[in-house]
């Protein structure tokens, strides 16, 4: 969830409903949504909400919805600083599902909390309570999250779980969107595919992440508690970040007091090695991928340099030097251009020189070593 209020294209919704889709990874018997107001400064109240199988173009599929209760009632305040998770919900859902969760407010909810680039559309209706209608009227839609900020599933078949932290090539920024084509979506399908079918995945990218300065999210030393430590079941983390701690300093989105050499970036993936550990969890560390060629149409825009670039393989040649307790996914090796090895496959490239396209990130779900989560 982010907490730049640059971000923040609508300023919230009044007597509105908005319905989010998301896909489920293991499915299970009974579900539990999280909604956030975590960054907000005042409560709000929901009149109602509801979950149903997702269909198409923003539409839930008949006899599925399901009202969403809290303590009992189907209405609940959200207090500023805070999740709010529901009751135990009675709908079975298979692996790689979608469901669409649908809110309503009478009264005035504001996005101080939201999910900027999503990759998935949400619908935002006309004035009007369509929770649980089939069809809303729909107003506009957006292709950020708001208040559902994780959909649990109760099972008896789940063996573990994979946490994927990171920052918008975790997020999937450049894939196609409602496409489920960011890589942990692959890895999730992957799964399914070949023998891990108990095996969940969850996506906890933020675009613009960083690990050791806060703007797009909570930078990743702060956030790790609560997207990571705090989740049942999990027996793997995948951590992939550091791109923006070193793209970002000298540019429009950070000054020279934000730059970072690669020994402090190194230092806070040991930190975020030392908690998982501490967690119980098998950790795997990418390498940082490719991005000269960033904003290169803008003269002397800093994105990318020579130093840059630098700190960039200092750091990979740090993560590639791990010993057994720490498995290495060489993201950089599958996306580079061989002949250009600062630069993104150009058949892997989403155009920006920095983020992936649909084959990119298919390509790196699969390098991923199946094996390690034996």
């Amino acid at each position: 969830m982010n907490v730049w209020a640059a971000d923040g294209a609508l300023s919230g919704f009044y007597n509105q409903t908005i319905r989010e889709v998301a896909r489920i990874s293991i499915g299970g018997e009974r579900l539990v949504l999280r909604l956030t107001n975590e960054f907000g400064d005042r409560p709000f109240q929901l009149d109602a909400v509801q979950i149903a199988m997702a269909g198409e173009g923003g539409a839930a599929e008949p006899l599925t919805t399901r009202p969403v209760t809290f303590g009992g009632s189907r209405s609940a305040t959200i207090h500023a600083g805070s999740p709010l998770f529901s009751d135990p919900i009675d709908l079975a859902v298979g692996p790689l599902a979608r469901v669409a969760v649908s809110y309503y407010s009478s009264g005035f909810i504001p996005v101080h909390t939201h999910h900027f680039e999503a990759q998935q559309t949400a619908f935002i209706s006309v004035p009007g309570n369509f929770a649980a209608a089939e069809q809303m009227i729909v107003q506009q839609t957006t292709t950020s999250r708001y208040l559902l900020s994780a959909i649990h599933c109760e099972t008896e078949t789940a063996t573990g779980g994979v946490v994927c932290i990171g920052d918008s090539i975790t997020d999937g920024y450049g894939s196609s969107i409602d496409g489920d084509c960011r890589w942990p979506d692959i890895l999730a399908e992957r799964f399914q595919q070949h023998g891990h079918e108990s095996l969940a995945v969850v996506n906890l990218g933020i675009g613009g992440n960083r690990i050791l300065h806060n703007r797009r999210g909570q930078k990743l030393l702060e956030r790790f508690d609560r997207d990571v430590a705090s989740l049942a079941g999990m027996t793997h983390l995948v951590v992939l970040e550091g791109i923006n701690d070193i793209v970002w300093p000298h540019t429009v989105l950070a000054g020279p007091d934000e730059e970072v050499r690669a020994d402090d970036i190194i230092a806070g993936l040991r930190q975020v090695i030392a908690r998982a550990r501490i967690a119980g969890l098998k950790v795997a560390v990418g390498t940082v991928t490719p991005f000269e060629g960033t904003m290169s149409e803008v003269p002397n825009s800093g994105y990318y340099t020579a130093g840059k670039e630098r700190t960039r393989q200092a750091v990979n040649k740090w993560v590639r030097s791990q010993d057994d307790d720490v498995h290495v996914l060489d993201f950089d090796a599958v996306l580079r251009d061989p002949a250009h090895p600062a630069r993104l496959l150009p058949a892997f490239d989403s155009g920006d020189h920095i983020h992936p396209n649909d084959s990119g990130y298919r390509a790196m779900a699969e390098a991923v070593d199946l094996g390690w989560f034996n």
